[in-house]
């Protein structure tokens, strides 16, 4: 068995230089509310955000593979308006935490979230899953349950294997993100990504080159592990998603997972947190919204 390593930028030049661009960015694009928190655990510092209002149960946002903060810019001030909302650098991807300790599996992923939700004082939270942070939300929600008031998914990894096809889009979307706009932004519609259109996400992928990430790959979850999680879960699937067959996505979670609602967005794809952004927007919040409403 091949030991698990730690995340890691290629020098520490190229760490400064990527948190720099990473800094300015944020510092253009976030509510000017919010405050910045270092939070020790287990497996490293993780930086987090707090925004929003002061009361309430808090939306706890957690990124795709290789993503911080920052992808969550189009969404922040209008949750911020109803609730609290943290924002999660997780240890293991480019930002500002600094991991100490490799992470072997789900579980690991899952006892890491629990200590910052706890440290925190976090006793009960919205989460909110992009791609491989939905996958992160649901092993908290099999191996740490107890704070996760709802879950949202947004085209969530874990529902199957990571295939060639889906793996040539990420290339050719890493590709894309080093040619000039005008040529990236044709890009854009020819591999049907629309991170490629937004300025600041691409800068901050091309200092991320550097970075080596080393966390756990998704395995597929089981029937039985989907049948367990009953916190009310809403997943919103791109209809057009390059990591699987979203229609039969949805269909298995609305059979297996007892309180679940799944959504198929026309004409998204994997990255719908960037192509539909006002809907995901508006759907999680009056699916945090009812869920409370109704206990």
């Amino acid at each position: 068995m091949t030991q698990a390593r730690i995340s890691t930028f290629t020098s520490d030049n190229a760490r400064m230089k990527f948190l720099a661009v990473y800094t300015r960015a944020f510092d253009r694009l976030w509510p000017a509310d919010h405050r910045s928190l270092d939070i020790p655990t287990s497996f490293g510092n993780t930086r987090v955000y707090r925004s929003g209002r002061s009361d309430g149960v808090p939306f706890v946002l957690l990124p795709g593979a290789g993503g911080n903060a920052l992808g969550w810019h189009r969404h922040v001030a209008r949750w911020g308006q109803v609730r609290p909302v943290i924002a999660i650098d997780p240890v293991g991807e480019p930002g500002h935490s600094t991991p100490d300790k490799a992470m072997s599996d789900g579980r690991d992923l899952a006892h890491w979230l629990d200590e910052v939700l706890a440290a925190l004082d976090v006793d009960r939270a919205h989460l909110v899953g992009c791609s491989y942070g939905g996958w992160v939300a649901l092993q908290h929600a099999l191996h740490t349950p107890g704070r996760a008031a709802t879950i949202t998914l947004l085209d969530p990894a874990g529902f199957g294997r990571i295939t060639k096809r889906f793996l040539l889009w990420v290339v050719m979307g890493g590709l894309a993100g080093l040619t000039p706009r005008p040529l990236r932004r044709r890009a854009a519609r020819w591999l049907r990504n629309a991170t490629l259109l937004d300025d600041d996400l691409m800068g901050l992928a091309l200092v991320s080159t550097s970075f080596r990430r080393r966390l756990p790959s998704p395995p597929p979850l089981t029937d039985e592990e989907l049948r367990r999680v009953a916190v009310p879960t809403l997943a919103l699937l791109g209809e057009r998603s390059q990591m699987y067959d979203a229609a039969q996505v949805a269909a298995r979670i609305r059979a297996l997972m007892p309180a679940a609602h799944a959504e198929v967005v026309p004409g998204a794809g994997h990255d719908l947190q960037v192509h539909s952004p006002e809907l995901v927007t508006e759907r999680t919040a009056a699916f945090a919204a009812g869920v409370e409403t109704a206990a």
